[in-house]
Parts: C-alpha cells; sequence; structure tokens
C-alpha cells in the first residue's frame, strides 16, 4: 500500500522543501543581511520578533510535516526499492531530514535561544550578535542548500 502512495507523498514532499528552502533562501539572501544593517538591538530585536512569529501552524507543518512525510518515503523507497526512482527518493528524504528539522533543532533554535536570552542593549549583547549572524547565517545556508537538494532529488524520482 505505501508503494501506492509514493507519488503523492513525493509531490507533497517536493512541495514542502520547495517552501521550505524559499523561506530560508530570503533569509539567507536578504533578510539576515538587512538585518546586519541595523545596530545591534535593532536586529537583535527584529529576530526574536521573528523567532516569535515564525511559529505558525503554517510554517510548522511545512517544515515538521515535510520531516514525516520524509520519514514515510524512507520506508518506502526502501520496501520498493526495486521501483525507478528509489534512489532519488531516498536521497531526497535523508537530505531534506538531516539538513532542515535536524539542523533547525541542533544549531539554529538553540542559537535563537541564546540570542532571546541576552539584553540587547548590553555590550554582551552586540557579541553575541555578532557572533548569532556568523553562525546562524552559516546554518541557514545548509538548510537552504539541502531543502533545493531535496526538492530536486523529489524531482528526479518522480521521473
Amino acid at each position: 500500500m505505501i508503494v501506492k502512495l509514493l507519488p503523492i507523498l513525493t509531490f507533497i514532499a517536493a512541495l514542502g522543501a520547495g517552501v521550505v528552502g524559499g523561506v530560508f533562501f530570503a533569509f539567507s539572501n536578504f533578510v539576515m543581511p538587512a538585518f546586519a544593517r541595523l545596530p545591534a538591538a535593532g536586529g537583535i530585536a527584529a529576530m526574536n520578533s521573528i523567532n516569535v512569529t515564525v511559529i505558525t501552524p503554517m510554517f510548522m507543518t511545512a517544515l515538521f510535516g515535510t520531516g514525516l512525510v520524509c520519514i514515510v518515503l524512507i520506508a518506502g523507497a526502501i520496501i520498493g526499492w526495486n521501483q525507478p526512482g528509489s534512489f532519488w527518493l531516498l536521497a531526497g528524504a535523508l537530505i531534506y531530514l538531516a539538513g532542515n528539522p535536524i539542523v533547525t533543532m541542533a544549531f539554529n533554535v538553540p542559537l535563537n535561544d541564546a540570542l532571546a536570552a541576552v539584553d540587547p542593549a548590553s555590550s554582551n549583547g552586540a557579541a553575541v550578535w555578532t557572533s548569532f549572524l556568523r553562525d546562524w547565517v552559516m546554518w541557514n545556508h545548509v538548510r537552504t542548500v539541502t531543502a533545493i537538494m531535496a526538492m530536486a532529488s523529489f524531482w528526479f524520482a518522480s521521473r
């Protein structure tokens, strides 16, 4: 039965990876550079505000729901390994899981939490902001690239 659902789940995963990759692409290319141009206290306040408002059912479903679909796709790719596209299906699902939900929870969220704990107006706040920009953006680049790679892999799997 799972093999019969693979085309629709692959489509859903491709859409989810594309949406997530697009959001992260925007952050890497113009949101974070814009925040970096602000004084530290303003950049911290803006980022902290986004970190609160991003927790919506829509975005959490895109980020983590796509991850859940990827878990099912891994099982489907293994069960139907002899089917065309199984390699790309497995690759896309693993790339997405490693590069998005796992990187988000292991790196970006702890950085966000550390930023939220600092006094934006303090000298320590400015130092945290400087390292936050460097580290958070680097991990966001990883999320962007892996989401786009996963989307492409899902496309190849469906060919």
